[in-house]
């Protein structure tokens, strides 16, 4: 337990920490100069960390949050294809970083048990991969303040704004009380079982 925690920290900061920039960079790149201007386009985990969304990350080392990257989406020239592409965006980045370390685990995973120790090295990709996806899978939930409501909202059709505002207005107390009551263990599990199938995260199967 020990050494998962020593190895989780990296991981958890590099994970958490490209998930944002990536946000910010989308939306930099569509024209929003706001991330910029509020020092998150960096991948400094001390710009992007939050307290509580942190320790429960640490606690389930499935899934967390960080600070929300503040954007302006009068900047882009489609408002809701704008949104939805930055809400795909930090997803996004921790899938990639999961497929990567999958990838390198699969190709030179018996290399690297060779030259350290085997805890050591399968710990470490299984956290890398099990955060990064547990991430992925909680922030596509379709709820406000989470990534998958931006991507819900730029694919609603026009005149649907109410669904949006009432999810903005009841959203987060219910995500609270399903995080805090363990509930969203029954979301996040099977979908991460699922994916522990995939050939290059086989790794995964430790975790389980």
């Amino acid at each position: 337990m020990l050494v998962q925690y020593i190895l989780l920290v990296p991981v958890l900061l590099l994970s958490l920490s490209l998930h944002e920039y990536a946000h910010g960079k989308t939306a930099d790149l569509l024209g929003d100069p706001t991330p910029e201007m509020t020092g998150r386009l960096t991948l400094n985990p001390m710009a992007h960390l939050s307290l509580l969304g942190t320790l429960v990350l640490l606690i389930t080392r499935r899934f967390g949050w960080a600070k929300p990257v503040q954007i302006n989406p009068r900047h882009f020239k489609n408002e809701k294809q704008g949104m939805m592409l930055v809400g795909l965006a930090g997803p996004a980045a921790n899938i990639s970083i999961a497929v990567v370390l999958g990838t390198i685990f699969t190709l030179f995973g018996g290399l690297l048990i060779n030259l350290v120790d085997e805890r050591v090295v399968v710990i470490f990709f299984g956290l890398g991969i099990a955060v990064n996806l547990g991430l992925a899978i909680f922030n596509l939930i379709p709820v406000p303040p989470l990534d998958g409501s931006k991507i819900m909202e730029g694919m609603l059709p026009e005149g649907n704004e109410k669904i949006i505002r009432n999810l903005e207005a009841y959203g987060p107390f219910f995500l609270l009380l399903f995080v805090f009551m363990g509930w969203i263990r029954f979301i996040i599990s099977p979908l991460f079982f699922l994916l522990s199938q995939i050939p290059i995260f086989n790794v995964l199967q430790y975790f389980i």
